[in-house]
């Protein structure tokens, strides 16, 4: 039974849906999109499509959080739906590379946008704001609860004020938002499945509120509004946060560029005032940093819980706090930070989260067909339509890595077997359970 209390209000959880999402991918991603798709309108049309892709899974796991509300996440949702078995994996994953190796990204591009702006090496930046945020999880629920709205309110505020400068104050780029000759095929092509990666993994975190579910008050209602209203908000803020990036700045500016961020800012306000507006956005990715120190330590306790030979990450300190999860969680984000590039995390992340997002969706026309009478405090609205889009972008999405990007991918399978190998040598050697916990 989970020691956790149930202490996260609607606002805390969804401040943490808007701040797992709202990190890197946004202020990154559109520089590496543009080399290939120099189009308003399919720029457009990509960040429209991951956010519909991401409310089909938010409503997804709306109603199987609200139907199984434990932290864990796809750890504990796949193990209660089909078997131990994929859930570990799912844990294994989130425990290993799912929240650690997006938290890397997000710190490598804090120090990206600090270096830009200071010259001092990268790493005088990502590691300490690791470090600071992590500490200040191993305190009281409470006091981190309002640092993560304070942060996440914050970074909302400040994108809002660029989104109303770049429309009202910068000088507008010539850029087309109606579909040009070259679009269709450009629609159709390589680059179009790159860029909707990258995009997705901007959209990564749309599930954050599932990993803390046994934490949330009145989880039957609460769980299912964090998840949706969440999603909805950040797919309005993304399409028009794109819009003023190729607003403020010319595309060839933008054009393979990480920080675009600092781009646009200084095309709008200036040196001194773009110098800025990149501390301050450098400044709003902590936010994003708190929120997967918050989530991903939850999966490694639910599984401490779970499975004799993690009880050790089940273990919480006085503020009831799963503090070797967040100290292994630092350990892993710093060799992270250490020893990959920006991009081969993007793809090494998405190869394995993809597959576990896409099982986890799959579960509610399983458990529709397998528990129909369980209940169900949230039921998606017609099921097949969100269930079936979400399966068939994602399905997309793992074929072009599997052709493109095999390296990646490899890695990922490679992660998922020393996964199953471990399940099977603790399950033999330990006594831990095996059977859906009920």
């Amino acid at each position: 039974m989970s020691s956790e209390e149930r202490q996260i209000s609607l606002p805390v959880a969804t401040a943490i849906v808007v701040a797992n999402m709202v990190g890197t991918g946004v202020f990154t991603s559109l520089g590496f999109q543009l080399a290939d798709l120099p189009s308003g309108f399919l720029i457009v049309l990509l960040w429209l499509l991951g956010g519909v892709i991401s409310v089909c899974g938010a409503l997804c796991y709306a109603e199987l959080g609200a139907m199984m509300p434990r932290s864990g996440g796809e750890y504990h949702l796949l193990r209660e739906a089909y078997h131990p078995l994929p859930g570990f994996l799912a844990g294994w994953v989130s425990v290993t590379v799912g929240f650690s190796a997006p938290v890397a990204a997000a710190a490598v591009a804090l120090g990206a946008y600090l270096c830009a702006m200071t010259g001092w090496d990268a790493w005088w930046f990502s590691i300490p704001a690791v470090l600071v945020v992590s500490a200040i999880h191993l305190g009281s629920v409470t006091a981190t609860g309002r640092f993560q709205l304070v942060a996440t309110s914050a970074k909302i505020l400040l994108i809002l004020i660029f989104i109303s400068a770049a429309f009202t104050i910068s000088q507008p780029q010539a850029v087309s938002w109606w579909p040009g000759p070259e679009d269709g095929k450009r629609l159709l092509s390589p680059a179009f499945a790159t860029s909707l990666v990258f995009v997705m993994y901007a959209y990564t975190g749309w599930n954050a509120a599932a990993y803390i579910a046994g934490e949330i008050k009145n989880p039957g209602k609460n769980l299912p509004r964090a998840l949706i209203a969440g999603t909805v908000f950040v797919t309005a803020l993304y399409v028009l946060l794109n819009v003023s990036f190729l607003r403020a700045a010319p595309m060839m500016e933008l054009e393979g560029q990480l920080e675009v961020g600092l781009v646009a800012a200084k095309s709008i306000f200036g040196d001194r005032g773009g110098t800025l507006m990149g501390a301050l956005i450098s400044f709003g990715l902590l936010s994003t940093i708190s929120s997967m120190t918050w989530a991903g330590p939850r999966v490694a306790a639910t599984m401490g819980e779970d499975y004799n030979a993690f009880r050790w990450l089940a273990r919480r300190n006085r503020f009831g706090v799963p503090a070797w999860g967040i100290l292994l969680q630092t350990v892993l984000v710093l060799g992270l930070v250490i020893s990959m590039k920006f991009e081969q995390l993007i793809y090494y992340i998405q190869s394995i989260l993809i597959l576990s997002s896409l099982m986890t969706v799959l579960a509610v026309v399983w458990l529709r067909v397998h528990r129909p009478l369980a209940a169900r405090p949230y039921r998606v609205p017609m099921v097949w339509f969100p269930v079936a889009l979400f399966a068939t972008m994602n399905i997309y999405m793992l074929w072009f890595q599997a052709s493109q990007k095999p390296w990646e991918l490899g890695m990922g399978i490679a992660t998922l077997a020393v996964g199953a190998g471990l399940y099977v040598m603790i399950t033999r050697s330990d006594g831990s359970p095996t059977q859906k916990v009920r």
